[in-house]
């Protein structure tokens, strides 16, 4: 497995494992407020909501990550320079090399 997927992956993961926990305990407090067994219902609605989170950022996130690219009128292969909004002439004064 490539260095380049293993880290979608991982991003995938760790991004998944955070929206689904913060997302599920703040509907859980919206449904049930700060009930008595708030933290078995928040781990229940997590434990179901955190495999449909991953899925839905590893296919997904190409796709938005693409789209903000095409927002911000760059792409991901320019270079860092000009994604920084950086003139070409300014960029090569302050890299010698």
């Amino acid at each position: 497995m490539s260095h380049a997927i293993k880290q979608r992956l991982l991003s995938s993961f760790i991004m998944s494992l955070l929206l689904s926990g913060l997302m599920s305990a703040w509907v859980t407090w919206l449904n049930l407020g700060l009930v008595g067994d708030f933290v078995s219902r928040w781990l229940h609605a997590y434990l179901l909501a955190w495999p449909a989170a991953f899925t839905i950022v590893v296919l997904l996130a190409p796709a938005v990550q693409s789209l903000s690219w095409r927002m911000l009128g760059g792409s991901p292969g320019a270079p860092r320079a000009a994604q920084a909004g950086i003139p070409a002439a300014e960029a090569q004064a302050s890299n010698p090399l």
